[in-house]
């Protein structure tokens, strides 16, 4: 009774909320914000954005065969900034009035010492593109109506866990942490980009401990996608148990790797987040404007072995990065990264291509309308080699297999070192025994020559990442490869 209660009253919240927005953005506010573009750039500006977003949120943590905690929350507001040569002044609010927009406009021309033209003075407004609509074309209206009851996503996460609880041996404590994120965004500017998309984020999860006596080991698996409105109903919860089943038995009475230096062979998918933190940071304007990155001048120049192709990109169905527009309005497009070892393109939003001279890439993005955007990663990942998985495995003879990867740290110039949460030996040629404790220590610089083998099972998987415009949703991939040697902390 007292968990139907708790949801009763989070849907009655949410409804509540959903309620307090007016109509949604679009041709409705083509009159108010080309004349607030006219002012800006008759005040002064070289370039004047205004980034408007709605979002409806929903976590919701289920723990023991309870649910903990089920959090809707609703915002509203506005980004706006303005250019003048290099420099960039940003206000955000929540006030998307016609008083608070004006308003934002003018706090942000006073940080470049700007004042809006004074009343009388004719000012030209703004010619903006017809109205670019990736929800209309991307028939994405109708998701918040296909979105499950927050009562149906109760139920079917509690029955994911009363999976763990059946299927995980040794259990102590197991839980589930979903996201449901739905976001309207609309973006103007004075070069005339008029657009409007809704995105639709989902992800959850599981985590379990597992105790015997002196033995640990915690597991987690997370699921994520966009797009799909109901994507929480369709986890299998089977498949989700099965998984940290297989990987808490493997880890619970494993030894403890040995430290050293060792060819080491990193699995598909999740594997990918190395080459996401300690190389793709690497390739954003923001670093290579600060000239912090080993690669600011390597492009056309080789920084990787030849046997490693990678790209980011928006483009793909379902996964966690894509969107079909940026957060100033560019079409989402694929970006070549590194081609055969060689770097070819650099990750540049507005801002970054100014200061840099390299192209724009559909890479501005950010949390929400309280950011300015930035240039950031989307779906990142290492292409496809030639080689089987087992012809890469069966090339080192005594090494390690990092079968599923944990959290880490990366510093400013690509210095890593990232816990593996599954790790296996490799001994003449096979996987043979479960090992635990292991960190990879290395650089980007460093590391990138040595990935020597690629094979042809790329794998993606869903994560979040932070930086100076906040936290984004992305994709991570790579296939099976193999990393000549490195440095394996341990004991």
């Amino acid at each position: 009774m007292a968990l139907q209660v708790e949801i009763q009253r989070a849907e009655k919240l949410a409804a509540h909320q959903a309620s307090q927005i007016y109509e949604a953005f679009g041709e409705s506010l083509r009159v108010p914000l080309t004349r607030l573009l006219g002012w800006g750039r008759a005040a002064g500006a070289d370039f004047v954005e205004f980034f408007l977003e709605r979002r409806a949120e929903l976590n919701m943590a289920v723990e023991n065969g309870q649910v903990r905690s089920i959090s809707p929350s609703l915002s509203v507001g506005v980004g706006v900034r303005v250019f003048r040569g290099h420099q960039d002044g940003f206000v955000s609010s929540n006030d998307v009035s016609w008083d608070g927009l004006r308003r934002s406009l003018e706090q942000a021309l006073s940080m470049l010492g700007l004042v809006l033209p004074r009343g009388g003075r004719w000012v030209p407004d703004v010619a903006l593109e017809p109205l670019r609509d990736y929800a209309v074309l991307r028939e994405k209206e109708g998701w918040r109506a296909q979105m499950p009851s927050i009562g149906e996503i109760c139920k079917h996460l509690l029955s994911v866990e009363a999976a763990i609880t059946k299927e995980v041996k040794y259990r102590q404590f197991s839980g589930i942490n979903a996201l449901q994120d739905w976001q309207e965004v609309l973006v103007a500017s004075s070069d005339g980009i008029f657009a409007r998309d809704i995105r639709l984020h989902q992800t959850a999860a599981a985590n379990a401990l597992c105790v015997d006596g002196a033995h640990r080991a915690q597991v987690a698996e997370r699921e994520g996608n966009f797009g799909h409105p109901r994507f929480l109903l369709d986890l299998d919860r089977e498949v989700i148990a099965t998984a940290l089943a297989e990987r808490a038995g493997h880890l619970l009475y494993a030894d403890f790797v040995q430290a050293g230096e060792y060819p080491v062979v990193m699995a598909n998918a999740f594997g990918g987040v190395i080459f996401h933190e300690a190389c793709g940071h690497l390739l954003e304007t923001t670093q290579v404007e600060k000239k912090t990155t080993p690669f600011w001048d390597k492009k056309g120049q080789a920084i990787a072995n030849e046997a490693l192709t990678a790209w980011d990109e928006g483009l793909s169905e379902g996964l966690f990065g894509s969107l079909d527009m940026d957060d100033e309005g560019m079409p989402g497009q694929r970006t070549l990264l590194i081609e055969d070892g060689v770097l070819r393109n650099f990750l540049a939003d507005r801002l970054g291509s100014q200061k840099t001279g390299h192209p724009r890439t559909g890479s501005g993005r950010r949390q929400d309308h309280s950011f300015a955007a930035a240039s950031r990663m989307r779906n990142t990942y290492i292409g496809p080699g030639s080689h089987t998985p087992e012809e890469v495995i069966a090339s080192v003879d005594h090494g390690l297999y990092c079968k599923k990867l944990g959290g880490g740290s990366v510093g400013a110039t690509g210095d890593f070192n990232f816990g593996v949460a599954e790790a296996w030996l490799i001994e003449g040629g096979k996987i043979t025994r479960p090992v635990k404790g292991a960190t990879l220590i290395g650089t980007a610089a460093g590391i990138m020559p040595k990935i020597s083998m690629c094979a042809d099972d790329i794998g993606t998987a869903p994560g979040f990442c932070g930086s100076v415009s906040g936290r984004v949703y992305v994709t991570v991939g790579q296939p099976h490869l193999r990393v000549e040697q490195i440095t394996v902390g341990g004991r």
